[in-house]
């Protein structure tokens, strides 16, 4: 089978220049366009020299619709307007979509879903093998703790950080909350602060900190009548979060259209 040839969305920015380093480095798949925002002033530099690599003739367009003709997929690490703004038109071309965008809404949820009829989106708030495989496992431990245990989800970030909590905190707390069999959106609780009374059971609280050069840690807790469990990621290099993109691209390469996440990609759906 022919190389997969990748588009890097946000091709300039810190996610972007990892992701063409990785691409660089991983047999199958090939660099075939850089996608930046219009007016930025990385338009037309060169991809490899960003990425700290040789000249490799990829240019950073904002025309994604010219770079799609030549393209079997795009990863996607930009912000929400932009993720939206590719989801048509990848479609249109019927790329392979990575979305590692975080901060998406509901809404924009459901407009990435209604492409998946025609379309292989694979989308996940964190693309590493190690948060995956803790979802699964706090997804299995909030099964079976009862509401005596407390879910609390502590985050922290380097302070460029612009949305809060982190879609992995998110990713963590939609696996508790399936495993406890409750909707995340109607029992999360975050960002306490005064007065806010004692907390409610069966909620699942969260606590986003901010700071430093910090790629990404997370704790999930289980606070329980006089003893406390706790399951802890750190992240030491965003180099992880691109390795598993690119190996989420190549394998719904292979696939019929839908929508799939990392636990998919991973053999993690029925942990």
């Amino acid at each position: 089978m022919a190389d997969m040839r990748l588009i890097v969305a946000g091709a300039g920015g810190r996610m972007g220049r990892a992701l063409v380093r990785v691409i660089s480095e991983t047999p199958g798949a090939v660099l075939a366009g850089a996608l930046e925002a219009p007016g930025s002033e990385l338009l037309g530099k060169d991809a490899g020299v960003l990425a700290g690599l040789p000249e490799n003739g990829i240019k950073l367009s904002a025309d994604l619709w010219a770079l799609s003709a030549n393209a079997d997929g795009i990863v996607d690490f930009t912000v929400p307007a932009a993720t939206i703004a590719n989801v048509a038109i990848a479609a249109q071309r019927g790329l392979v979509h990575i979305v590692g965008t975080t901060g998406l809404s509901a809404s924009d949820m459901a407009v990435i879903k209604s492409v998946t009829s025609r379309a292989k989106v694979v989308q996940s708030g964190n693309m590493s093998l190690g948060v995956n495989l803790l979802a699964a496992v706090v997804k299995r431990v909030a099964k079976s703790l009862d509401e005596s245990f407390d879910i609390e989800i502590v985050e922290m970030h380097h302070k460029a950080k612009i949305d809060a909590p982190s879609g992995t905190a998110f990713l963590l707390g939609e696996a508790a909350a399936a495993g406890r069999g409750i909707d995340l959106h109607a029992r999360s609780v975050r960002g306490r602060d005064g007065q806010t009374g004692a907390r409610r059971p069966g909620d699942i609280g969260f606590a986003a900190l901010r700071g430093g050069t910090v790629t990404g840690d997370h704790s999930v807790i289980f606070a329980g009548p006089m003893e406390r469990i706790e399951f802890t990621h750190r992240a030491e290099d965003r180099t992880m979060f691109a390795q598993g993109a690119v190996k989420a691209a190549l394998w719904a390469h292979r696939r019929q259209p839908g929508f799939y996440t990392m636990a998919d990609v991973l053999g993690l759906a029925d942990f």
